[in-house]
């Protein structure tokens, strides 16, 4: 048992979950607000010797310098790497303090995104942000039947993207760091980046927080008359090659703003971004908060 943990931000946990922390701890104290730096964040652990967040605060090394009792920290939010992580997980390792984080726990939500939003495109169903009516992609409605997809980063939510459009009658290439034998087993064409680009008439990149792989040369080899989305936590792309672009006969989705990047697209004619965060569900939440509570009980023994 911890003698105190402190989520120092919201974490997003349901009731069930977060009522059972208080039974892992002899002090625990939920913040509600996001704090508004490192200061505040080392003011608000004190001597916790565990510390839960989210997302939208970074536990940097300057904090945790001035926090010795720490231990362990619990984020309630993905961790792929160390490098993309909002934890500095190499001075929380020579501490010794051990970094749990949560994976797989959004991804259906975003899978239904990319349904939806393909499928709306596709059928001109819905308005355009200026009112008038959304024209099918192609002047006349189609399926995804025969869609020439590409999907870059064939992990978790690319893999169950993949298979989403495949069911629907899609013909499915991916680029990743190397070939996956599930993938092949499935059908699916290993290319390498610049021949998915070029193939694919719509790409998908699923790629980790902080990963460019688009560049000034992977644009021109995109080109034009393509369909891009984004459906990871920060752009895939440089914002310059990007932004020109935009300017041809070319459509990208993004569900929130930071997979976005700049604001200034928000109201581009060629974007479609909601704003909202596609993962974040009722399901997704109640996945969320069963992780959690498993890896600070798997720590506590």
């Amino acid at each position: 048992m911890f003698t105190k943990l402190i989520a120092i931000e919201p974490v997003s946990l349901i009731p069930t979950a977060e009522k059972k922390l208080y039974t892992l701890a002899k002090d625990v104290v939920m913040y509600r607000d996001i704090p508004s730096d490192s200061d505040e964040i080392a003011l608000r652990i004190g001597d916790a010797d565990a510390v839960l967040l989210s997302y939208t605060s970074i536990l940097d090394r300057g904090a945790l310098e001035k926090c010795p009792n720490v231990k362990y920290i619990g984020m309630c939010c993905s961790l792929y790497s160390p490098e993309s992580a909002n934890v500095d997980i190499p001075y929380a390792k020579e501490r010794g303090i051990t970094v749990t984080g949560i994976r797989d726990y959004g991804d259906e939500g975003v899978v239904e995104y990319v349904l939806s939003e393909l499928v709306r495109c596709f059928h001109g169903f819905g308005k355009n942000p200026d009112g008038s009516s959304v024209r099918p992609w192609d002047g006349m409605a189609r399926e995804i039947t025969g869609l020439k997809a590409g999907i870059i980063g064939l992990g978790k939510s690319g893999g169950m993207i993949a298979d989403a459009l495949k069911l629907f009658g899609a013909d499915i290439s991916y680029y990743s760091r190397s070939e996956k034998k599930e993938a092949k087993e499935k059908g699916y064409q290993f290319l390498s980046l610049a021949e998915l680009l070029t193939q694919s008439e719509v790409v998908i990149t699923c790629l980790n927080k902080n990963t460019v792989l688009l560049h000034k040369e992977e644009f021109e080899q995109l080109g034009n008359r393509k369909i891009l989305f984004n459906t990871g936590l920060s752009p895939s792309w440089d914002e310059k090659p990007f932004a020109k672009w935009l300017e041809g006969d070319n459509l990208v989705f993004c569900d929130s703003l930071p997979a976005l990047g700049n604001q200034k697209f928000s109201d581009h004619h060629h974007v479609r971004c909601m704003n909202v965060s596609s993962g974040r569900t009722r399901q997704a939440f109640d996945r969320l908060s069963e992780k959690v509570l498993a890896n600070i009980l798997e720590y506590n023994g």
